[in-house]
């Protein structure tokens, strides 16, 4: 029996962070969803990163734009720069690890495209590296952390995006990220294709 009030506390925690979350969330949930609609409409992708738990959600958030969400719609330019192990391994062997991110913006980020970088922590080097790569190549960065942001909050300039799940435990900020990638996917389909302005 207590390992079943385990669980039924953890699915409590999980509904109760992600209630905290929507009150602080969803206006700049919104704005990077027009964000990445006005890059799509340009003629922008959508580049996405992360480390472990993280990189599953750049892919996935890149699968659900080049294939499709909950709608039937034609393939949105979307990329996750954490796939490609050939790239991978030869920036980390080669140069760095901190790296295997940021050449990859340098080479395939345009002025208009879009960044979604991924840490629960805000602390990972190789995504604060991409990020600096977007800066440099005219690329916005929509930040999706946790806790206080760490150094990604502290990098992002004017023109960036920062969601920040407020909370501390990384399982918590990992099930807010899933949601709010797909509150991303759904708004971007609803600005694409519905009436929601």
């Amino acid at each position: 029996m207590k390992l079943q009030q385990r669980i039924k506390d953890q699915f409590s925690d999980s509904v109760a962070t992600k209630q905290a979350a929507a009150d602080v969330m969803a206006a700049p949930i919104a704005e990077a969803i027009r964000l990445m609609v006005a890059s799509l409409r340009s003629g922008g992708k959508i580049m996405a990163c992360g480390n472990g738990g993280s990189a599953a959600d750049s892919q996935h958030f890149a699968a659900e734009l080049l294939n499709r969400f909950e709608r039937e719609r034609g393939p949105l330019a979307a990329i996750a720069l954490t796939t490609d192990t050939s790239t991978l391994t030869s920036i980390a062997n080669d140069y760095e690890y901190d790296q295997i991110f940021a050449k990859q913006v340098y080479a395939l980020g345009r002025d208009g495209d879009v960044l979604l970088a991924i840490s629960t922590s805000g602390n990972s080097p190789n995504v604060l590296a991409a990020m600096a790569a977007a800066h440099e190549r005219g690329v916005r960065v929509v930040a999706l952390t946790g806790k206080d942001g760490g150094k990604m909050a502290t990098a992002l300039t004017d023109d960036d995006i920062n969601l920040c799940v407020p909370a501390s435990r990384t399982a918590r900020i990992q099930e807010v990220h899933l949601l709010t990638l797909h509150c991303l996917c759904d708004g971007i389909d609803e600005l694409l294709l519905g009436d929601t302005q």
